[in-house]
């Protein structure tokens, strides 16, 4: 029964004249006649398995720990495919057998501890933290708060955890769903994705700004913007896609990404690199577009490099949307409010160009077709450029990505 998953309890009976008095249990409950076996199962949810896949995905490992049986514990695991067939488990009489070092060099072997008291609950995270591992502990009675306490984020259950659990964790599951663990973590994930994206949007483009202005001079060429230049990139160039960012669904691969280091900085290496490149090539278009409408003898340079500015900007918003994929994979109106926002300034910066009460307010000129023809194929090199290093990064040839498992 407890190999079928079951809670195995034993009832048994013994009849006296009157209720006994004698305070010693075991002279009692002697002399017993067994009356039968019961077997209770709580059967996991239909979605629990499937979550804990999509944990393995992630690069996070599931253990289980628990009071029950072996067998029990065997059973539950292998159908939830925590465990395979042969693999072993550890109980907590041989657990406190072990010493501290014992335990650290096999706790990252052991996926199902059975007949765990609280106090060795403790030991087990503290066995995996001492490993580098980032534990998440769930629980929902008074003898799980300690381990709660002490693991990197402690999920107690909302609807049968008790108060002394849900105060000790850090989360509440307001529906004791494991799954809804998992949805978490591709939500945190996306969040997270979504904050770097702005980040390295906005700074990629401060850096264009800032090697336009002082690159031009180095060139013999005059400055290419005006304060109100700067200041209409910052407020609306900047403003509006980033605002859409925030809401850019989630990436099909986010939960088969190994997790990243707890230790490591919203600024990687990777992030940098991005930045300076980036920003250094939409520096380097808008300067080509100056330098050309000079060479040929237009008055519209200004206009044109401050044209090539903006315009560079929203295809390089398109194309940070994903680290890895391709626009063409994604789609453009998988996110509508970013292509809303970027056709919106599409249409203000032509009519800052084109409405003549606007070209005194921001110095601009009306350009021909042939010169906006001209700043709309030069800001399309920055899409491309970006496109060819996420190509790059999913072919692997750059920017490899470590490991590092939570539990």
């Amino acid at each position: 029964m407890a190999a079928a998953g079951q809670r195995v309890l034993a009832i048994a009976m013994r009849s006296w004249p009157e209720i006994p008095r004698v305070e010693d249990t075991d002279a009692v409950e002697c002399d017993l006649t067994l009356l039968g076996l019961v077997g209770l199962i709580d059967p996991p949810r239909p979605e629990a398995a499937e979550a804990v896949q999509a944990c393995k995905s992630a690069g996070i490992t599931p253990v289980m720990i628990t009071g029950d049986h072996p067998a029990t514990a065997v059973a539950i695991a292998r159908r939830l495919c925590i465990i395979d067939e042969g693999d072993a488990i550890l109980t907590g009489p041989e657990l406190a057998a072990l010493s501290d070092a014992a335990l650290a060099a096999r706790v990252e072997q052991v996926r199902v501890y059975a007949r765990v008291d609280p106090s060795q609950k403790i030991r087990i995270v503290e066995a995996l933290q001492e490993r580098g591992q980032f534990v998440a502990m769930t629980g929902d009675g008074v003898n799980d708060a300690p381990a709660l306490t002490r693991a990197n984020i402690g999920v107690a259950m909302g609807k049968k955890g008790t108060d002394v659990a849900r105060e000790a964790a850090s989360l509440v599951l307001l529906d004791d769903n494991f799954a809804t663990i998992v949805a978490a973590v591709r939500e945190g994930r996306r969040i997270y994705d979504n904050i770097r994206k702005v980040v390295k949007y906005i700074m990629a483009g401060n850096t264009a700004e800032i090697l336009t202005i002082f690159a031009a001079p180095l060139f013999g060429l005059p400055i290419p913007l005006l304060p109100i230049h700067i200041l209409w990139v910052n407020l609306v160039t900047d403003g509006l896609p980033a605002l859409a960012m925030a809401v850019e669904p989630v990436e099909a691969d986010v939960m088969k990404r190994p997790p990243r280091s707890p230790r490591e900085g919203i600024f990687t290496r990777r992030m940098w690199h991005h930045m300076i490149w980036v920003g250094a090539l939409v520096a380097g278009v808008s300067i080509l577009a100056q330098a050309y409408a000079i060479h040929f003898g237009s008055t519209h340079w200004q206009t044109m490099a401050f044209t090539v500015l903006t315009l560079a900007q929203m295809f390089q918003v398109l194309a940070v949307r994903s680290d890895r994929e391709s626009l063409l994979r994604q789609g453009l109106f998988s996110n509508r409010p970013m292509l809303g926002a970027v056709l919106l300034i599409f249409l203000m910066q032509l009519a800052i160009i084109y409405a003549p009460p606007l070209n005194p307010f921001f110095n601009t000129a009306p350009l021909s077709a042939g010169e906006l023809a001209l700043c709309v194929a030069l800001s399309a090199v920055v899409f491309v450029a970006i496109e060819i290093e996420k190509a790059l990064v999913r072919a692997g040839r750059i920017y490899r990505t470590r490991r590092n498992n939570p539990v």
